[in-house]
């Protein structure tokens, strides 16, 4: 809500609901009102989903896909069910389980192999033919704008292969979703925290030049000029020692394959 009126006399105040973006809600009387919040909850929110779409590439999110691989390509999501394959960035390994390298079947329990593949990036929209001779399209309304295909080398068709990929993380649309949901592990929410924290203080400093003329001089001494600047960047600095502590965890657990022509070698 803005107040666009105040009335001393009958200690009233008038106001408008739904502002800066939010939906109007009523309140019943007698409800704690806060007058002029020192940070919204729609600009916190906001924060969080720049903290979080800003960390990669330093930071990725990691997802497994199981696929068949096939003649040509494979594509990654149905038409019917696209999922969020568009945000994944390139395959970190491959792996599939072999009876005999020439028969290409699969039996539960064997050794896994690993496997050279290929990520393609085709457009989107992209329409094919289906193994019925059926011609689909297959969308993606949000996120990257690609649609996501893999090719393997060195493996006959018919293999279940397991795909591990880096993925960008997908960001929050509400603030039900979780760290699990757009990728993040739980112990990077430091991370974002410290970066929120840095984000909503930024320019609420009191300029020098003006504090001679600021009458309320217990706003001064509480907070002092200089202050926002001073937090804000020491919350940086430990959002950095966080970020390069996850980031060499993250690079030992997923080391970068040997890439060929393109193609993935699990290293």
């Amino acid at each position: 809500m803005i107040c666009t009126d105040l009335n001393a006399v009958t200690n009233t105040i008038t106001v408008k609901r739904g502002v800066k973006g939010t939906t109007a809600a009523a309140h019943t009387a007698g409800d704690l009102i806060k007058i002029s919040t020192p940070f919204a909850r729609k600009n916190v929110f906001d924060a969080v989903c720049d903290q979080i779409k800003n960390l990669y590439p330093t930071l990725f999110a990691v997802e497994t896909v199981q696929t068949t691989s096939g003649t040509g390509y494979s594509l990654l999501g149905t038409y019917s069910s696209p999922g969020t394959n568009n945000y994944l960035v390139a395959p970190i390994k491959a792996i599939s389980q072999y009876t005999d390298w020439s028969s290409g079947t699969d039996q539960t329990g064997l050794t896994y192999k690993g496997v050279a593949v290929e990520m393609i990036d085709l457009p989107n929209p992209f329409t094919y033919t289906d193994d019925t001779g059926t011609e689909r399209t297959i969308t993606y309304t949000t996120g990257p704008d690609v649609v996501h295909a893999l090719q393997f080398a060195g493996i006959a068709a018919g293999h279940t292969v397991y795909v591990t990929f880096k993925k960008k993380f997908i960001e929050p649309t509400a603030e039900t979703d979780t760290l699990a949901t757009v990728g993040l592990e739980e112990e990077w929410e430091p991370i974002i925290m410290a970066g929120v924290a840095a984000h909503v203080l930024s320019g609420r400093d009191i300029p020098a030049a003006t504090a001679d003329y600021i009458s309320d001089q217990l706003s001064i001494s509480t907070y002092p000029i200089g202050a926002s600047s001073n937090i804000r960047s020491g919350l940086l600095s430990y959002q950095q020692t966080l970020l390069e502590q996850a980031r060499k965890d993250l690079r030992a657990r997923f080391p970068e394959p040997v890439q060929l022509n393109s193609i993935n070698y699990p290293s």
